[in-house]
């Protein structure tokens, strides 16, 4: 305990001078008998905030504009690991930094969600495995089990009412998911096509914006692309730029969405192209968020929020386009 106290007060030091830490950690940092749960990305501790309350202290490890992807650890990161008493991460490849990995593997109680997901939920493009399950509601709603379950096993004292908060959540997030499945659809079926910047809409197409129907042997797909992969760090092609440039040809699609934490360089070299071949294409003024939520103060500051946005910006972009 000594020791763990020790690497509170000097991590204080070093994150009191940073400016880069979420508003909670101030309370994160206190060695005050509460259990420290730390998340690897935003959408999964808005979760464990929404189920534990004031029960614990909790903060997210990747906040902001970052690249959940490549994230690699900061000064101040493994203080972090070192005193948290539950880790919550995606899995599914998403944290795939070399130093995350290690503090992820090293850590006794890091609980990977994704693999709470059953496999044949799960979407694989050329053999792996999409993380971003967060984009459909109801598969998210999924990993809220694992938290209460985890959550009550390091703080049985308060375990029902965990349990109670969990279950108000999944009803709550279940009855968002129809709200918005109502505003997507308002969109005509003929216009109900998204390219994004880079692959985090799988989920997010197969559930909102595809037919039933297209379900079946995965015709959803026709509905989505993107110039960059599952992780936005490769190198675009000119045989990516084209497939898009065909899309939204062969579709009619007038514009397409940026996203919050990826430059618009791609997306720029796709206008390009298709004002070539006499297709008028723009970027929608507001940007869409895939692997982040929005500043706090935002209208995408939480994650039901987030998603609300997403569906708000596109049939806002979609339906007004003749």
């Amino acid at each position: 305990m000594r020791i763990k106290a020790f690497l509170l007060i000097i991590s204080c030091c070093c994150f009191f001078s940073c400016s880069r830490q979420p508003s909670q950690l101030n309370q994160w940092m206190e060695p005050n008998g509460k259990p420290k749960v730390l998340s690897t990305i935003a959408m999964i501790d808005d979760l464990v905030a929404e189920i534990a309350g004031e029960y614990i202290d909790h903060t997210v490890l990747i906040y902001g504009e970052v690249d959940p992807h490549s994230y690699e650890l900061v000064k101040g990161d493994g203080e972090k690991f070192e005193y948290a008493d539950l880790i919550f991460y995606n899995g599914l490849g998403l944290e795939h930094g070399a130093s995350i990995q290690s503090h992820l593997q090293r850590h006794s109680h890091a609980v990977p969600l994704g693999e709470t997901i059953a496999k044949e939920d799960l979407l694989t493009f050329d053999g792996q495995i999409d993380p971003h399950i967060w984009m459909d509601i109801t598969l998210w709603s999924h990993v809220i089990d694992p938290i209460v379950m985890h959550l009550s096993e390091i703080d049985k004292e308060h375990r029902e009412i965990y349990e109670q908060n969990g279950k108000q959540l999944k009803e709550k997030m279940l009855q968002k998911d129809q709200e918005l499945m109502t505003m997507i659809h308002e969109i005509p079926q003929e216009k109900r096509y998204l390219v994004t910047s880079h692959d985090a809409f799988n989920y997010f197409t197969r559930r909102y914006l595809a037919n039933p129907n297209e379900n079946k042997d995965a015709k959803w797909k026709i509905r989505h692309q993107a110039p960059e992969g599952l992780s936005p760090e490769g190198q675009i092609s000119v045989k990516d730029i084209q497939k898009v440039v065909d899309f939204l040809c062969a579709y009619d699609i007038p514009v397409v969405f940026s996203e919050s934490n990826i430059n618009k360089d791609s997306l720029n070299k796709i206008i390009d192209v298709c004002k070539k071949r006499g297709k008028e294409v723009r970027i929608a003024t507001t940007p869409l968020y895939g692997d982040s939520m929005g500043k706090s103060g935002s209208d995408a500051d939480s994650y039901l929020k987030m998603l609300e946005h997403n569906i708000k910006t596109i049939h806002t972009s979609l339906s007004h386009e003749k």
